[in-house]
């Protein structure tokens, strides 16, 4: 059980000047909750001690983040007000606290319309200010360390929500370390016996790959060191979640050969690549399973070189290469960008951003952000706005890249057609078809994993069944746009 005193010696580290408005926050929290107790049968307090202890394990020292999560409960289970924390702490913490507080059932005729409402509320918290969404992801993590505490049928409510909700908003921001441990524990619910089975699969499979990466590891520090690059090269390991992924899409487990994996970590871009020679070097390289995530990102912000080799046994082995500071925002997420270095050369990347800066990205650049704002306009209904966004956002996804070679997102079932609709809505009229990976094909297509897709402007146009060779909300809305208005043209 995590003690005030603890977090108050970390923050010294970190955060000195936050620490008197943090012990403020941590008595008007201590007195609300005074003499409540968690189903487990410690103190109330504990659970919004634990949050903070989450916050800091992703390195979130903004002092306004840290008091809100200590604060994150009372509006909703005590008697103090927003105006209360307003007044006594300060409005930001106020606002990040009412960002978190679910709405009153009161207000709504069922108890399923205010499910739908508080979902979107949390979901918009991630354009409407970042932090609220790490504390409902540092909130939910605690409780679902401690799930076992619930009723089964609750256990399993929760496990179920988290599967759905808060792990894709995890993934969303890049926070993999987040999201894993998330995911694992909702599985451990949802399916009890296919976790344990795997689980207890991996661990023997591990006496032996683990051995084998050792040896590998030595190797190529030895290379790396000889060569005058600082590094640190770490074993890992797939979470549960994932290896479950991908036994439900067919794979058999003895046959999913990146179960275990080397991560390499080094000071700068370029030792990046000069590492990557060494591990092709070792282990030649695979076609078509080399990916270059540093200068072409994924969505969320994910930056890493990955490669998989074979030894001369033919065993396959994949690495994956990035700086330190890389690995920090694939951990932690975007908001790792708060702590980096602001002395590093313009050269590097990732580079440091403020709070402010960082939100403006996330509504300007991030496209989960940039999809979930269009949704949120469309929508009045939460009903409605629920479902589309399940389907659009909190899904399994497909990733291809334009002519050009940025990554674009799109729902998992998504056509060509959807792409046209999403990267280039305003050539619609001009576009006669769609070409993937070089060759011209049915506007209807299903995209996969890595296609390059582009827009045709010559030859004919046939638009017949461009109204059924969509998926999403946004290319039916862009197509049914498109038909009205050449319909209206055709009657003038």
């Amino acid at each position: 059980m995590v003690k005030v005193e603890e977090l108050i010696k970390r923050l010294e580290e970190k955060n000195k000047e936050a620490i008197p408005l943090f012990k403020k926050a941590y008595q008007m929290a201590e007195s609300a909750h005074s003499g409540v107790f968690r189903e487990s049968g410690e103190p109330y307090i504990t659970h919004p001690l634990e949050v903070v202890k989450n916050l800091l394990d992703i390195e979130v020292y903004d002092t306004d983040t840290l008091c809100a999560a200590l604060l994150h409960d009372v509006v909703e289970d005590t008697s103090i007000t927003l105006e209360d924390i307003r007044n006594t702490i300060n409005p930001t913490v106020a606002e990040l606290v009412d960002g978190v507080t679910k709405m009153r059932r009161m207000n709504f005729s069922t108890e399923e319309e205010q499910v739908f409402a508080n979902t979107r509320k949390i979901i918009n918290g991630l354009t409407k200010d970042i932090r609220i969404i790490l504390i409902k992801l540092a909130d939910r993590l605690h409780n679902m360390r401690t799930l076992t505490y619930k009723k089964p049928a609750k256990q399993k409510e929760n496990a179920i929500e988290t599967m759905e909700l808060f792990v894709p908003l995890a993934l969303s921001i890049g926070a993999y370390q987040v999201k894993s441990e998330l995911e694992d524990l909702a599985l451990m619910y949802i399916e009890p016996n296919v976790y344990d089975e795997i689980l207890g699969r991996r661990e023997e499979y591990a006496k032996v790959e683990n051995a084998y990466l050792e040896e590998l590891k030595r190797k190529l520090q030895k290379v790396l060191q000889e060569r005058n690059i600082p590094n640190e090269i770490l074993l890992r390991t797939r979470n549960v979640c994932s290896i479950y992924r991908k036994i439900v899409k067919g794979y058999e487990m003895k046959n999913i050969y990146d179960i275990f994996y080397l991560k390499i970590l080094v000071q700068e871009i370029d030792d990046c690549y000069r590492t990557l020679r060494q591990v092709h070097a070792i282990t030649p390289p695979i076609n078509g399973r080399f990916k270059d995530y540093i200068f072409n990102p994924r969505t969320n912000h994910y930056q890493s070189l990955h490669t998989t080799g074979a030894d001369t046994n033919g065993k396959l082995v994949k690495t994956k290469i990035r700086t330190f500071d890389m690995n920090k925002v694939s951990a932690y997420g975007i908001p790792a960008y708060w702590n980096l270095d602001p002395k590093k050369p313009e050269t590097e990347f990732p580079t440091r951003k403020t709070i402010a800066e960082t939100q403006a990205e996330i509504r300007e650049k991030l496209q989960f952000a940039k999809r979930l704002q269009e949704i949120d306009s469309s929508f009045r209904e939460n009903r409605d706005f629920f479902r589309e966004i399940k389907q659009e956002l909190l899904t399994e996804h497909v990733y291809v890249y334009t002519h050009s070679g940025e990554i674009i997102e799109l729902p998992m079932g998504s056509t060509a057609l959807d792409f046209a609709c999403q990267v280039h809505p305003d050539e619609l009229d001009a576009m006669t078809g769609v070409i993937v990976n070089g060759k011209q094909v049915p506007v209807n297509t299903i995209l996969r994993n890595n296609d390059t897709v582009q827009i045709d402007t010559n030859g004919m146009v046939n638009r017949e069944d461009w109204e059924n060779s969509v998926k999403t909300y946004n290319g039916k809305t862009k197509i049914k746009v498109l038909i009205n208005r050449q319909k209206h043209e055709q009657a003038l």
